[in-house]
């Protein structure tokens, strides 16, 4: 019986922390969503880029040999050369070492659901990409970023991942703050050598959070939905051995 109770308690618990959970996911999905639009509308219908080419501006203030070297080797972090060897590391981690199916089913989702939006957004906008860049151009369309929008999604999720299996509050913290300063300098990078424009860049971390918060929130459901479905046959189980 004390299990029962326990059971109920912990079902209780995990409805508010559900709630919570539900709170902040919505309020970066419409924050996300606001901005992500208002982008798009200001730059591809009103075609209003005169603040992209300021930030240019202000941004070449800053360009020196060994800076410019600087950013090749961060914005390669948000390659999908670098990024995706890294998924599939962590999709073997949590299958094999940590043995974390949930874990090993999101990363997949997030990753491949993220290039796949990508893809979508940009032959859906079809913007070309500036024709001033710092170095050699690249081919490709310029809206969203492509690399902002994964990374957003990719360091998002370890941000994820950190929150949920980090128990020393000072290092969350230290991970989580890093983590956001590398998404921020990988899109940084972008506007640095002049590969998109800074609209790009922040239209790619909104659509990134949008993808990661509809994304987590699903599997989440998936999860809690497959959880409930064993939980009778455990408290079953309880009650025959007492």
């Amino acid at each position: 019986m004390k299990r029962v109770k326990l059971s109920i308690k912990k079902r209780f618990a995990s409805l508010a922390l559900l709630s919570i959970e539900l709170l902040i996911v919505l309020a970066l999905f419409v924050f996300a969503f606001v901005i992500f639009s208002l982008l798009a509308y200001s730059v591809l219908k009103l075609e209003n880029d005169q603040f992209d080419f300021l930030v240019f501006d202000k941004v070449s203030a800053i360009e020196s040999d060994n800076t410019t070297r600087f950013m090749q080797a961060i914005t390669f972090l948000g390659n999908h050369k670098f990024l995706i060897p890294v998924n599939l590391l962590l999709i073997i981690y949590f299958l094999f070492i940590k043995k974390h199916k949930w874990y090993s089913i999101k990363i997949p989702v997030v990753a491949i659901g993220g290039v796949l939006l990508m893809f979508i957004l940009k032959n859906l906008f079809n913007r070309p990409r500036p024709l001033i860049p710092l170095l050699e151009p690249v081919k490709g369309l310029s809206f969203p970023s492509g690399h902002a929008l994964m990374s957003m999604s990719f360091y998002g999720l370890l941000i994820f991942l950190v929150w949920e299996n980090v128990k020393n509050r000072a290092l969350k913290w230290t991970l989580t703050t890093l983590l956001l300063l590398l998404i921020l300098l990988i899109g940084f990078t972008r506007i640095y050598l002049r590969l998109h424009y800074f609209s790009d860049v922040l239209a790619g971390f909104a659509a990134g959070i949008i993808w990661l918060s509809v994304s987590l929130y699903t599997i989440r459901r998936m999860e809690r939905f497959s959880r409930k479905k064993l939980d009778p046959a455990l408290v079953e189980t309880a009650q025959k051995n007492e």
